[in-house]
């Protein structure tokens, strides 16, 4: 994860136009107009090629597997299959699975908490600039994640506590709990070494056997589950 809750949990933009080849990028929305519009617009963007488009949770599953994009950009609520659904099969399905980006209209949605928990890499919102989804898209497909820290605490603020068991405390450090709760302010690597004090791989390291320890699938699974869990609280600083 990359950014801060300041900047709208979008790191520098890569630009424009990272090297090498496209970013390869599947649209799933129910609604026509919607998908229609961000196909014509993120198609405009340096660096994204995209390939296709899923009407519903169930035809998203199916393109992806058939098209294998880099990304799916997936909105949450679409009929015969939601995307927290979609997204856990295309990321227990065989091979290597896309990354996925949820899109969703608001930021309260308690759907979108839940798709983060079953791997989403991030998510954005659709009001953003079409550059910052473009940004995100393309932050997500080189295996960084996309938070919004001030979203997701107001996401989670009503949502109740997850038992003990959703984060074994007495498994993680002091020092990775430390980690933790930086990562949840959408601290980078070299933004929490900065903090700490301490060098990047220390860090690396951290992030790691958090994640491990938790059971979590990227940086943003592990941020949910320390909201949901009470470590980390929604009036948390970002």
């Amino acid at each position: 994860m990359t950014g801060s809750g300041a900047s709208g949990g979008l790191p520098a933009d890569p630009a424009a136009g990272p090297p090498g080849a496209p970013v390869t990028l599947l649209i799933a929305d129910d609604d026509e107009v919607t998908r229609s519009g961000l196909r014509t617009l993120l198609s405009a963007q340096p660096g994204i090629t995209v390939v296709g488009e899923a009407a519903d949770g169930v035809e998203a599953v199916e393109r992806a597997r058939l098209l294998r994009p880099d990304v799916v950009l997936m909105d949450v609520r679409m009929p015969r299959r939601n995307g927290i659904e979609a997204t856990r099969l295309l990321l227990a399905g065989p091979g290597e699975p896309p990354k996925v980006v949820v899109i969703t209209t608001f930021e309260n949605d308690g759907y979108v908490t839940a798709a983060l928990g079953a791997g989403a890499g991030g998510f954005v919102l659709k009001r953003l600039p079409v550059r910052q989804i473009a940004q995100a898209v393309r932050v997500v497909a080189a295996g960084e994640a996309i938070l919004f820290p001030a979203a997701l605490r107001r996401m989670v603020a009503a949502r109740p506590l997850g038992s003990a068991q959703a984060l074994p405390r007495a498994a993680l450090t002091g020092r990775e709990e430390e980690v933790l709760r930086l990562m949840a302010t959408g601290l980078s690597n070299p933004e929490i070494a900065e903090s700490l004090m301490v060098s990047l791989e220390t860090v690396k390291t951290h992030v790691g056997n958090v994640l491990t320890k938790l059971g979590a699938q990227n940086r943003t699974h592990a941020v949910v589950i320390a909201y949901e869990s009470g470590l980390v609280v929604p009036g948390f600083p970002a």
